[in-house]
């Protein structure tokens, strides 16, 4: 949508949560289990009150579904027979979540750990405006915890670039505004239990990435706000579960998954910026990977 940062310290989310309404948190695991069981360690450090946990294992090969079940036998596991990849894997949660009675949805990636605090600031930031549909937290790197990943969610529909606002820029306060955002990443958004009655759920068809833009886009269609909310923090490892934040797999289906997003929401005479813009992109990150990779290489010869 390529709004402006214009609504910076609009939302204010600071009103004390007089009842904790029920939270129902989703993540999805393959072959993740280190990951999924320290975030599950830190969700068990979360100060709220109402909250269940949904663990779906996307057909994992390295017993991540039989340790869960016996480290964490208060979790709803939910096995999938396939990889049915990110949406597929979490809407079968979301489907199962709606016939139960939690207010919110909070869609949490395995590789993440939480602030205490977390999920009481996402859950206020709904009491901000009844219109708030989404809230996404700040996002810093595991590895390092004060540089970020994520402060708001931003796409330019003429370059065909969609990137968050605040990366790998060091957390020293400038992004520390709630704002409206153009899309959450789906790496942590909680989303409003009627969003998903009056919307649906996530587009499956992009197999992999962007379909938290694409939902974040068909929410404010609906009259609905995304917010960023940076008194909200997760730490995340980048990319742990697709070969780091630099693989090849990673640039093929993001590239694939925003030329759909584009097809359905570019009009067209974008195409003309679209297109050259995307490829002299797409040309930086395929020459910045291949040298990343070469690198790793001659330094593990050298070390050898």
């Amino acid at each position: 949508m390529g709004k402006s940062c214009r609504d910076f310290g609009k939302f204010d989310p600071m009103t004390e949560i007089e009842n904790f309404p029920k939270v129902e948190v989703i993540i999805l695991t393959w072959n993740g289990k280190e990951d999924t069981i320290e975030c599950l360690n830190s969700l068990q450090k979360v100060k709220y009150d109402n909250f269940d946990i949904t663990i779906v294992d996307n057909a994992s090969t390295d017993g991540s579904a039989e340790i869960i079940a016996a480290e964490f036998p208060s979790v709803n596991l939910l096995k999938n027979n396939t990889n049915l990849m990110y949406a597929g894997g979490n809407n079968v949660a979301i489907k199962e979540a709606l016939n139960g009675d939690a207010e919110y949805f909070l869609i949490l990636n395995n590789d993440t750990i939480l602030h205490e605090d977390f999920l009481e600031h996402l859950v206020k930031a709904f009491k901000s405006e009844e219109k708030v549909g989404i809230v996404a937290p700040k996002i810093n790197y595991y590895n390092n915890r004060k540089l970020i990943w994520y402060a708001g969610g931003f796409v330019n529909i003429f370059t065909g670039n969609i990137y968050h606002r605040g990366l790998r820029k060091q957390d020293d306060g400038k992004y520390d505004l709630s704002h409206e955002v153009d899309y959450a990443t789906g790496c942590c958004m909680l989303i409003k239990r009627e969003l998903f009655e009056k919307i649906g759920l996530l587009d499956e068809a992009y197999y992999i990435y962007t379909e938290d833009v694409d939902f974040s886009f068909k929410a404010q269609a609906a009259g609905y706000k995304v917010v960023f909310e940076p008194r909200s923090l997760i730490w995340h490892k980048v990319s742990s579960a697709t070969g780091g934040a630099f693989s090849f797999f990673k640039i093929k289906n993001k590239f694939r998954s925003n030329m759909r997003f584009f097809i359905i929401y570019a009009s067209w005479y974008h195409w003309f910026t679209i297109l050259p813009f995307t490829m002299i992109r797409s040309f930086y990150i395929v020459i910045e990977t291949a040298l990343r990779t070469l690198f790793k290489i001659q330094r593990g010869s050298y070390n050898g």
